[in-house]
């Protein structure tokens, strides 16, 4: 029987599903100053990446990497931080933004700047829409299975 998952609860309240890849949760975080999305491997109570089994440990850096080539190549981001920090989310979760010059917070990190802008109701659709469609080839993205 499958492990049982549950998204955090502040991941949940912070983020918008944009769909699935074979491991993940592909999570838009809900912060329009930043490009931000976050993969959340579907295994229950792994805080690190090396609980995952070395199976879950290569797709999620196949994942990791997909993603943030897509992300940097379609939005024309100037870099693209990857961390996996856990600091005040211990569920395992990578985030991938996409940073610009122009950015908030450039050149320094994005935590702990300003406040998060949610997006508008359109905002969010229509990249929602645009992610999905651009995130289906590269990292084999589904719509989310509701439990």
């Amino acid at each position: 029987m499958p492990e049982r998952f549950e998204l955090d609860p502040r991941l949940a309240a912070d983020t918008f599903l944009v769909g699935e890849t074979p491991l993940s949760h592909v999570l838009l975080m809900n912060d329009a100053r930043y490009l931000w999305l976050i993969l959340a491997p579907r295994r229950g109570d792994v805080t690190e990446p090396f609980e995952l089994s070395e199976v879950d440990q290569a797709q999620l850096w196949q994942e990791s990497m997909r993603l943030g080539e897509t992300m940097k190549a379609h939005f024309a981001a100037d870099k693209l931080n990857i961390a996996a920090l856990g600091n005040q989310v211990a569920q395992l979760h990578v985030h991938h933004i996409a940073r610009f010059h122009t950015d908030d917070a450039w050149p320094g990190p994005v935590w702990g700047v300003g406040s998060a802008v949610p997006y508008s109701d359109a905002a969010r659709d229509a990249l929602l829409d645009e992610l999905r469609t651009l995130l289906r080839q590269p990292l084999g993205l589904t719509e989310a299975t509701k439990a």
